[in-house]
This record gives structure tokens, sequence and C-alpha cells, in this order.
């Protein structure tokens, strides 16, 4: 498709956003959507912990997990949660989500991951470049922080696949952990310090410096929900606020909540809210030097330009179930173990909804069954992490450039037709 078109992008979080900026600078005029404005505590993208893992390729569900759950779910310092009145609704995902974590199954979908991953610092270097959202990009290692080397190598398995896709590390006993954060606990002995990671020191900000960069060069926006989206001819219409409009394409990347609009437009879309906390600690009397993630917690921290991010835990209980700010306690008692003599002034709260499907992989490509309408959705833990390069890939598809990867993995329609 040639340069000129008008092109709607819904959903305004750093999926759409980047999309957008992409499509712009490839000369269309380019509409973005959203009920909240970017960067808003509304967002999935604004709490997430700020991580750009770009070898966060082992998804969740992996051989022996369901083993686990019981125990995780009895556990009240555990990172999973489940409101069970809402496990008759989930089965349908969370059954083909656990037959996902078989050896080989895992492979496919780490070497899918790491497409969209494995170049995200540099993804993200090329959006912010020359605006003011560079400011928020930080790089350098991410170490997985363990009791002792015995703990490390409990999770040998992860690491050697993602060795396999290129990710190399550090190995820092006690006495180089301690030279580099001398506040760290007697808890932690080792860590697997992984080179040439990122994070972003303010994730809503970023994401609101990177759409001001877009509307100053053009593009435009459009504050209201969008309640339909039809296919037609080339492209469609949306409608928003009993008002519609035509466009020559549609791009769709309103994470969890495109379910809703792609079902409308038969597609089967197994997507669940994997809702996640998080805990921002203000004016902290010290901070980790880099992004850490204390491995038998699942619990990630971030230093950031407000204090320190404490971010993790997977919730089951819909999207539109209130949160239950309570959860965020363990935060605190897990950020004390690490950090004993750590003081603070101020703390705030989030929750937040991943959206993720069965097999952790996000939707990217043309709608089978409306032409001119395309996905970018579906990024459960890593949607700040691929964002730029999923809106890359959706700008070099629409103006009609094949990518030099394989989008199979990745297709709209892969779960049409299941039960």
């Amino acid at each position: 498709m040639g340069a000129g078109s008008n092109i709607a992008v819904v959903g305004a979080g750093i999926v759409g956003v980047s999309a957008a900026e992409w499509l712009r600078r490839d000369g269309h005029s380019v509409t973005l959507f959203d009920r909240v404005m970017p960067g808003d505590p509304e967002q999935t993208s604004y709490g997430n912990a700020g991580l750009l893992a770009r070898t966060a390729i082992v998804p969740v569900s992996v051989p022996g997990l369901l083993g686990h759950v019981p125990s995780m779910l009895m556990d009240p310092d555990g990172p999973l949660f489940l409101r069970w009145a809402y496990l008759p609704r989930l089965l349908p995902w969370l059954v083909p989500f656990l037959r996902n974590g078989r050896e080989g199954r895992v492979r496919e979908i780490a070497a899918a991951l790491d497409t969209i991953l494995g170049d995200s610092v540099d993804q993200h270097r090329a959006l912010a470049a020359g605006t003011p959202a560079e400011r928020y990009i930080e790089t350098g290692h991410y170490a997985y922080l363990y009791k002792d080397r015995a703990a490390f190598e409990k999770d040998a398995w992860g690491f050697a696949i993602r060795r396999e896709h290129g990710a190399e590390w550090e190995e820092w006993d006690r006495a180089a952990l301690v030279e580099r954060d001398p506040h760290l606990s007697q808890a932690v002995g080792f860590a697997a310090a992984l080179t040439d990671h990122g994070w972003i020191t303010d994730p809503g900000a970023y994401l609101a410096a990177l759409f001001e960069a877009f509307r100053a060069g053009g593009g435009a926006f459009r504050r209201g929900e969008v309640t339909a989206i039809d296919p037609g001819g080339a492209g469609g219409t949306l409608t928003v606020g009993g008002e519609t409009s035509a466009f020559d394409r549609i791009v769709l990347a309103s994470g969890v909540w495109s379910r809703r609009l792609a079902e409308r437009l038969g597609h089967t879309v197994p997507m669940e809210a994997e809702r996640g906390y998080h805990m921002m600690l203000e004016n902290p009397s010290h901070r980790p030097p880099i992004p850490y993630m204390v491995a038998d917690a699942k619990f990630a921290v971030t230093p950031m330009e407000a204090g320190i991010r404490c971010a993790g835990l997977v919730e089951f209980a819909g999207v539109d179930a209130p949160a239950r700010m309570e959860r965020t306690a363990l935060f605190e008692r897990r950020i004390r173990s690490l950090y004993p003599s750590l003081e603070w002034e101020g703390v705030r709260t989030w929750m937040g909804r991943r959206p993720s499907t069965p097999d952790s992989l996000p939707l990217i490509g043309e709608s089978t069954r409306a032409r001119g309408i395309w996905f970018g959705f579906g990024a459960q833990h890593v949607g700040l992490t691929s964002g730029p390069k999923t809106g890359r890939l959706l700008a070099d598809m629409i103006a009609g450039r094949r990518p030099n990867v394989d989008m199979t993995p990745y297709a709209p329609d892969r779960f049409d037709g299941d039960l």
C-alpha cells in the first residue's frame, strides 16, 4: 500500500503508539483512538516493571508447572492468585495454556518470542531517537538473584534455552554482588546478570513522550471508546461515541480489550487478563543499580526516576473485577527481605491487565476475515519490550514490505475453530 493512506490505530498503549508513529513516518495520515490519554495509569503500558527484557523468551507455561500450581495458590507469598469463582470461565484458556508447556512446544514458543524480543533495546532506541522519550531509556545488566549457585542451577533448563538464542550473562558471587550493591541482604548470594538489556525509568512518561512526538509530527488523536469496527472494501469503519468514520486501514491494538472487537469480526480470541500489580516506593534511601528479578519469588525490582518499582504477581479474576490492592502487601515483605535497611517516603500502588493468549504469543497481522483490519495485541508479560518491534512489523506489512521473519506463529486466525 502506498503512502498517504488514512489509517486508524485503536489503542494508544505502547503497541498502538509505536504502530502509529512508524505508520506516520511512512507518510500516512494516522489517527490514534483511546478512551484515556497515552501514559495514563489506566493503561497496562503505564504500570509494567519497566524492563526491556530481550531474553524473556521462556514462557510461563513450562514442563512441570501444573505440579507447582496447588502450592503456589496456597502460598500467601506466592506469585499466583485465583478468584475461585472465576475458575469455570478460566478453564477454556487454562487447559490449552498448560498443554503448551510441553518441552518441544516451549522451544517453539521461545523461538517465536526471540523474534520479537531479541533486538528490543535497539527497537526502542530507534523509535525514541530524536524525541524527548530518549531520556527514559537506560541500558545495562538485568540480574536474576538467587540464594546461591545451587538455586541458580535449578533454573539451568530455562537459561539453556536463552543461551541457544544468543543470551549471555555474567555469574556474580556474593562478593561481586556486594561490591556493586552493598545494601543487599544475606539472602542473596548469587546472580546471573544478563548483558545488553535495558529499562525505562518512567514508563508512563515515556509513552506520553512518544505520543507527543507522534502528534508533533502531524499525527492525530481522538479520545473515546471504540464500540465497533466494521469491515468494508479495503478498510473499514470505526464507531466512537455514536459517530462512524471510514479508514483505508485499521489497526486493532487495544490489549485485552481487543478481544471483543476481534470476535465481532468472526475470530476466536482466547485471551485472558493476567492481572499484575506494582508498588512504587517513592524517594527511597537507596535503590538498586540495575533491575533485578528475585528468581524464586518472580519479583521484579526496577530503579526508576520516582523511586523503586516492585512488580509481579499473576491474578486471574477477569477484566472487570475490582483490584485487590492488599495483594501488594507481599511486595513490602519481599523488598524488606532484599533490602533490610531500606526506607522510603511514600507508596503508590497499581493494578493492570496483561493480555495473554494460551500460547504466550501475540496476534500480529491482517485479519483473514476482514481484510484491511490488522491485529497487534496479546503480548502477555512482554508488551513494553516488544511494542516498538510489533509496531514496526505492522507498518512494514501494511506498506507491502515483507518482514524478513516468519510471521506464522503470530497469525491472527490461529485459534479460529478451536473449542
